[in-house]
């Protein structure tokens, strides 16, 4: 467990998201590392710390830490 500290807070925000393709039909073959590299981009322009993220075949797992000042419809938007 790793708390965040800003100027006058100390935090630990973590949201699990999971992305699925229709009907788990396998289409994230070739494309996997460009999602990857897709998903860090976002998460350094907004300072959403990756903790840990898997890019399968029919889905991708990603568990990021955030500071306190974005909701999470910011994030998923």
């Amino acid at each position: 467990m790793e708390y965040r500290y800003g100027s006058y807070t100390v935090f630990q925000i973590e949201y699990h998201f999971v992305w699925v393709t229709k009907y788990r039909y396998k289409v994230l073959n070739g494309g996997a590392e460009r999602i990857r590299d897709l998903v860090r981009e976002t998460c350094k322009a907004f300072e959403i710390r990756i903790v840990k993220g898997v890019v399968s075949k029919e889905h991708v797992h990603i568990l990021v830490s955030c500071p306190p000042n974005m909701v999470l419809s910011e994030i998923m938007g």
